[in-house]
C-alpha cells in the first residue's frame, strides 16, 4: 500500500507517482487534481478530497474510492473498474462509458450517462443513490442507469429532458415515475419480475458498499424507461 499526500502536487505530478508505483495506493489531501487514475488497471486506489474533472477517465479494470465529492467527467469513455462515489458527482458522469460500474451515494449533475453505451458482455452500469439533474441518460446507446431517490427531501428524482435521443440501454427509476415528462421514442413502464431479476445483483452490491438496506430500496416499486423506435431521431428532424 502507497501512501500518497497531494496536498502540493500538480495533477501530473500525482498521476505520475500511480503510474510508478502500480500497487494499491491512498492519496489524502486531494483537491481539484484531474485525470486521477487515467487509464489504470489491477489495483485500488482511495482518495480522501475531492478530485478534479475527468477521475478515471478511459478506466481499465481499476477500483477507484472517493470519500467526499467529485467534479465533472467522472469515469469518461471508461472501460471497465469500479469507481465508488461517498458523497455526490458532478456533470457528465459516464460519458460514453462502455463498461464497468460507477456507484454514487449522492446526486448527480446534469446529463449523466451521456452516451453510454454497450457491446457484447461489456454492460456498464451507473446506481445514482440520490437524485439526478437534467438531461440524464441523454443519446444513452446501451447499458444501465439507476436511479434511486435516496434521501432528496421531497427533490424530484430526475430533471428535465431525460432519455433525450436514447436509442439503446435500459434506465431504472425507483418509484412510479411513468407520468414523467419523456420523449416520445422512449416506452416507460412499471417494472416486473424479469426486469428486476436483471439489477437485483448490483443492487445488492451498492447496498453494501454504502451499508443501505436492500429491502428498504425493493420496497417500492420501479420503472423503466427504454428506447421504443429503430429510428429515434427521425421526429426530431422530420415533420410528421
Amino acid at each position: 500500500m502507497i501512501l500518497i499526500d497531494a496536498k502540493n502536487l500538480d495533477y501530473q505530478a500525482l498521476n505520475d507517482l500511480l503510474r510508478e508505483s502500480k500497487e494499491d495506493s491512498t492519496i489524502s489531501g486531494c483537491l481539484g487534481q484531474r485525470f486521477i487514475a487515467a487509464g489504470m488497471d489491477g489495483r485500488t486506489i482511495t482518495i480522501n478530497g475531492i478530485p478534479g474533472n475527468a477521475l478515471g477517465a478511459y478506466l481499465n479494470g481499476a477500483d477507484l474510492i472517493v470519500n467526499g465529492n467529485t467534479q465533472d467527467a467522472v469515469g469518461d469513455t471508461m472501460n471497465a473498474g469500479k469507481i465508488v462515489i461517498h458523497g455526490n458527482i458532478g456533470d457528465a458522469a459516464g460519458y460514453a462509458m462502455r463498461g464497468g460500474k460507477i456507484f454514487i451515494r449522492g446526486n448527480a449533475g446534469y446529463r449523466a450517462g451521456i452516451h453510454m453505451k454497450e457491446y457484447k458482455e461489456k454492460v456498464p452500469v451507473m446506481i445514482i443513490g440520490g437524485c439526478a439533474g437534467s438531461f440524464l441518460g441523454e443519446y444513452q446507446a446501451g447499458g444501465k442507469i439507476i436511479v434511486l431517490g435516496l434521501n432528496t427531501d421531497g427533490r424530484r428524482i430526475i430533471g428535465n429532458f431525460p432519455c433525450t435521443g436514447m436509442h439503446g440501454g435500459k434506465m431504472y427509476l425507483r418509484g412510479d415515475c411513468t407520468a414523467l415528462s419523456f420523449p416520445h421514442q422512449v416506452t416507460a413502464r412499471l417494472t416486473d419480475e424479469k426486469d428486476m431479476e436483471e439489477i437485483r445483483d448490483v443492487l445488492s452490491e451498492y447496498c453494501e458498499i454504502f451499508g443501505c438496506d436492500l429491502n428498504t430500496v425493493l420496497d417500492s416499486p420501479f420503472t423503466v424507461v427504454t428506447p421504443d423506435s429503430k429510428n429515434p431521431y427521425k421526429q426530431m428532424y422530420v415533420a410528421n
